[in-house]
C-alpha cells in the first residue's frame, strides 16, 4: 500500500509540492491550494468532516483539485426515515459527481457496519465504496469496494495485508519530515503485497481455486 499525508485544506501545501496528498476539508481551502493544484500537485483522497452535502457540493465546486475519492463519515442511522435520508443524500451525491471521475467512499463507524450495509443492498446502492479506518468492524464485508484507507502510525495493518489491500492509506500529517518518518516505518513493518493471503470467496462463498499454472516470471526471483 502507499502512505500518503492527510493534510488540513488550512494547511500551506507548498512543502507537499512533490508528492500526493489526501486532504480534510475544513472549508475553502483557497487559493493556495488552486494554485498547487494546477502545478500538478495531486489531491486523491478528499476527507470530509461530517456527513453535510453541502460540503460536498462545496469540494466539486472547487475545480482544480479532481480527487479520485470523497470520503464521508456514515453513522448507523437511528430511524427507518433516516436510513432514507442517508439513501437520499447518496442517490443526490452520485448525481453531483456523475462524469467527473470522482467516487464516493463511506467512512463507516464501527458499530453501523451491518445496518449501513443493509441499507445499501436493500437501495442495490453499489456504485458507493468504504474507507477503511482503525476500528472498522466486518472487514471481509467492505473487501470487494475497499478504495482507500485512512490510519495512525500505530496501526495495525495485518488484516488489510492478508486480503491483498494495496491502494492509498492517508497518515495524518502536519510537518513534512515527521510523515517521512511514520510513513517509513509504517512501510517497513507493512511491506507491500501482491496478492491475497487467502483466495477471495465467490459470490457462493467458495474459494476461488488458485490456478497452478500462473507464474510470476523469471524476473520476480532475481535478488
Amino acid at each position: 500500500m502507499r502512505f500518503i499525508p492527510l493534510l488540513s485544506s488550512r494547511l500551506d501545501p507548498a512543502p507537499w509540492a512533490d508528492a500526493p496528498v489526501a486532504l480534510r476539508w475544513e472549508g475553502d481551502p483557497g487559493g493556495r491550494w488552486e494554485a498547487a493544484a494546477f502545478r500538478g500537485l495531486p489531491v486523491h483522497v478528499v476527507h470530509l468532516p461530517g456527513w453535510e452535502v453541502e460540503a460536498a457540493l462545496e469540494v466539486l465546486r472547487f475545480r482544480p483539485l479532481q480527487p479520485d475519492f470523497m470520503v464521508l463519515p456514515a453513522e448507523r442511522p437511528g430511524t427507518r426515515e433516516a436510513g432514507f435520508r442517508l439513501l437520499g443524500d447518496l442517490e443526490a451525491l452520485l448525481e453531483a459527481t456523475s462524469g467527473r471521475g470522482v467516487k464516493l467512499a463511506l467512512r463507516i463507524a464501527p458499530d453501523a457496519t451491518e445496518a449501513i450495509l443493509d441499507l445499501l443492498r436493500q437501495a442495490h446502492c453499489e456504485a458507493v465504496g468504504f474507507c477503511w479506518h482503525p476500528g472498522a468492524g466486518a472487514l471481509e464485508a467492505l473487501a470487494d469496494r475497499l478504495w482507500t484507507g485512512l490510519c495512525a502510525p500505530d496501526s495495525d495493518l495485518r488484516p488489510l495485508q492478508r486480503l491483498g489491500y494495496r491502494w492509498d492509506m492517508a497518515l495524518p500529517a502536519e510537518e513534512a519530515g515527521t510523515f517521512r518518518s511514520q510513513a517509513a516505518a509504517l512501510l517497513a513493518a507493512h511491506p507491500p503485497v501482491l496478492f491475497p493471503a487467502e483466495p477471495p470467496a465467490t459470490a457462493s462463498g467458495r474459494p476461488v481455486p488458485v490456478d497452478p499454472g500462473v507464474t510470476l516470471g523469471p524476473h520476480w526471483e532475481r535478488p
